[in-house]
């Protein structure tokens, strides 16, 4: 993996987790002292990062993370949750015997982080819990473009596990999806990863106040 490969998978780590908050500005001197590489590598991973739409860069103030509005950031959810509804009606059909073992062995992971009630390793435990049914649909296409959204989803997505409750209820939820998906329900994978995705109603009345939490603690 190249230097500006890495970095741009640290910086995007660092938005996700909210040490680099919605809004925040990236100096490359800074980020330079703080990897140890010189401006080249950063400025590549920059430009990853700006065509994931994770930041912006703007003349004369250099890289923003970039801050989404609330009618935007809907809309987002709904794509996503009709992608992932995709994925998971192609899995139930198209999983192999070992695909539908590692979406087991991911949901039970995801169990041990919410027993443990560690919201960032649950995080970690729902991406590869996700990212099992991307590749069981067997559609490079559709893959790719649930992950990029995914991607700049990722912040969001972990902020919603803070919130009260969540781990359990998306836990309960990841458990009829696997139950779906490995009886070959397609249907029924398709609802019922829609209705785990989209961010609406008191889901997101609860994700804006974890968003004002955060620019505020900024």
């Amino acid at each position: 993996m190249r230097i500006s490969d890495k970095l741009r998978e640290q910086i995007e780590e660092k938005i996700a987790t909210g040490e680099f908050a919605p809004g925040s500005s990236l100096d490359e001197a800074t980020l330079v002292e703080q990897y140890g590489v010189s401006r080249t590598p950063i400025r590549e991973a920059l430009i990853q990062l700006a065509a994931e739409g994770l930041i912006e860069i703007r003349p004369r103030r250099g890289a923003i993370v970039t801050s989404i509005g609330p009618t935007r950031l809907i809309e987002m959810f709904e794509v996503m949750a009709e992608l992932e509804a995709m994925c998971g009606q192609l899995a139930a059909r198209r999983m192999t015997d070992a695909e539908r073992q590692e979406l087991t062995a991911s949901h039970l992971a995801c169990e041990d982080a919410r027993a443990n009630q560690d919201s960032d390793q649950y995080f970690y435990c729902n991406e590869r819990f996700h990212a099992a049914i991307y590749a069981g649909s067997h559609n490079s296409f559709l893959r790719e473009q649930a992950n990029q959204l995914h991607r700049r989803l990722r912040p969001y997505r972990r902020l919603q596990l803070r919130v009260r409750d969540r781990m359990s209820v998306s836990y309960k939820e990841h458990h009829a999806i696997v139950n779906a998906i490995t009886s070959g329900d397609a249907e029924a994978a398709a609802l019922a990863l829609r209705e785990h995705v989209v961010v609406q109603g008191a889901r997101f009345g609860d994700l804006l106040s974890s968003l004002s939490d955060l620019a505020q603690a900024a």
